[in-house]
Order: C-alpha cells, then structure tokens, then sequence
C-alpha cells in the first residue's frame, strides 16, 4: 500500500509541474505579443510621403488658418486703400483668386495622399486587433483544454485515491475483525 500512496503523491506533483508549465508557457507568449504591439517595426517613409504628412499637418491647423487669413486681409487692404501705380492687384482681386485656387488645386491632392496612407495606417491596424482577438480566443480554447485535461487527471487520481483509501479500511476492518 506504501507504493500506491507515493505514487498518488507523484502524481500529484506531477499535475503541479505540468499546471506550471503551462501558465508559464501561456505568460511568455502574452509577452512576446505585447513586446510585438509595443515594438513595432518603424515605418520608412518616402520623401514625398513626408511632404505630404508636413503639408497635411499645417493645412489643417489653426495655425494655417490664421495665417492664411492674416495674409489675405493683408491683400486686400493693400490692393484696395494703395494707389493704382502701387496695387499689384485691383479690386476683384484676379490674381488673389487664381493664388488661392492653385493652393487649394495642389493642396487637396497631397491632403488626400496623407490621409489615403494613414488610413491604410488604420486597416493595418484594424487587421492586427482582429489577428490579437483571434489569439486570444484560441487561446481561451486552449485554456479550456488544458484545463478540462487537468480535472479529467485530478478525478482519475482521486478515484484511485478513494480506491486506495477504500483498500486500506478493508485491510483495516479485516484486522478488527480477526
């Protein structure tokens, strides 16, 4: 009977050694998942793909804004209060309309090139919350698993528990008996 105790308390510490490896295996790949989100490779830029994140950058700003403001009322105070020999642009402004739709004609383009790359940014990043989610229930599943394999161990080693434990009051009884 000495020999199925010990084997019982093997096989206990067995299922410990197994349990612990497999929370220690389950937080190294959380860890490499999280040094992969915090660690993600630097995207290499093209020198028109800078330019236009800068243009973007400024054309959306109130700092743009004011600005353009402060220059055209500026334009339109000179061209309007300068003499006619001095105004290089007299009321209605030509030259003033035809600046601002050349800016407004170069600067849609490369606003939208900044913003078709930084949604292409944000799909990417979309697919990697999915790909995570993914993970994480596979291994929710995996848990699950690993879990239900344990209990099905720890009812078989408390079934041949009971089953030794009744052997030994039988033992026992048959001694009292005698």
């Amino acid at each position: 009977m000495e020999i199925d105790i010990s084997k019982l308390i093997n096989s206990e510490q067995e299922q410990l050694i197994k349990l612990r490896k497999i929370v220690e295996q389950t937080i190294e790949e959380e860890k490499l998942i999280v040094d992969n989100l915090l660690h993600q490779p630097s995207e290499i830029l093209s020198r028109g793909q800078t330019i236009s994140d800068k243009v973007a950058s400024f054309g959306g700003s109130w700092k743009f804004i004011i600005t353009f403001s402060i220059i055209l009322s500026i334009w339109i105070l000179y061209n309007s209060f300068a003499s006619k020999h001095l105004a290089f642009d007299p009321y209605p402004f030509i030259l003033m309309n035809l600046v601002l739709s050349a800016i407004a004609a170069l600067q849609a383009p490369i606003i939208m090139m900044s913003q078709n790359r930084k949604e292409e940014k944000d799909r990417k990043r979309g697919e990697n919350d999915y790909l995570i989610n993914l993970k994480a229930e596979l291994e929710v599943r995996s848990l699950h698993q690993k879990i239900d394999l344990l209990l099905e161990e720890q009812i078989k080693v408390l079934f041949d528990t009971q089953a030794a434990q009744l052997e030994l009051l039988k033992t026992i009884e048959s001694k009292l008996t005698k």
